[in-house]
């Protein structure tokens, strides 16, 4: 069930690299399957690689998975599951005005490694990414599975009041007349949120639900200063 995420801007070659790995990572042992951004979006791919994770097969995700909130949504996908994961960053790509911001990989970040990085025309790590995917040791016990530590009652109380205090700001600012294509503003933190529409309090509060869903996963004192930045780059990817 090795997963393997690619991330990189608008022509970088991940489509060409997710080819490569498909042809070297599939076998008479294994299948390889590719799952390929599509209608539906964000959701519509991350229910496509859980569905596909339930299987002893490779999982190699071709999107651009360009902010850490996807790439966190995914290994806590890969986490649940069991299985090993790494994270293959096609560097390059022409750029350009329009295209969607990209938060770079940080190998600090555990959601961020194991790392690969590939520039143009350069060969795959391949035996790097079999050890990664194949020979590592299976992941720790998730904790979902085992008890819980006292400090996760205290991560899930903030994650609950962060998320809390987002809702609230975007409601006041948008009956404060904020008109889509303004920056919604948090208290505390540095980047903002653009609605392109009007969101409803039952759609926020779905989206806040899901967005919990998936970190309470993980909790971890690492990501509480995290925390209101990456529920506001998951809206701000959930809210089309």
């Amino acid at each position: 069930m090795p997963l393997v995420v690619l991330c990189g801007r608008p022509g970088s070659g991940k489509s060409r690299r997710a080819a490569e790995l498909r042809a070297a990572l599939g076998g008479p042992e294994r299948q390889a399957h590719v799952v390929a951004e599509a209608e539906g979006g964000r959701a519509a791919l991350r229910a496509e690689v859980e569905r596909r994770l339930s299987r002893r097969d490779v999982v190699i995700v071709d999107a651009g998975n360009e902010l850490r909130s996807i790439r966190y949504e995914l290994y806590c996908a890969a986490r649940q599951a069991g299985t090993a994961r790494c994270l293959l960053h096609c560097a390059g790509g022409p750029g350009g005005p329009d295209e969607p911001p990209f938060e770079a990989p940080d190998p600090r970040n555990r959601w961020d490694r194991p790392l690969f990085t590939v520039h143009g025309e350069e060969p795959l790590p391949l035996a790097a990414i079999r050890a990664a995917l194949f020979e590592s040791a299976p992941p720790p016990p998730h904790r979902a599975t085992r008890s819980q530590p006292l400090q996760s009652s205290s991560f899930l109380h903030h994650l609950d009041q962060v998320t809390q205090e987002v809702l609230a700001a975007v409601m006041a600012a948008q009956r404060s007349g904020a008109q889509p294509g303004e920056v919604v503003c948090v208290p505390g933190v540095d980047e903002g949120l653009v609605l392109n529409r009007p969101v409803s309090m039952a759609e926020l509060s779905r989206l806040r639900r899901q967005f919990i869903s998936y970190t309470k996963m993980q909790p971890s004192d690492e990501n509480l200063p995290q925390l209101a930045s990456m529920f506001l780059q998951y809206l701000s990817r959930s809210i089309q």
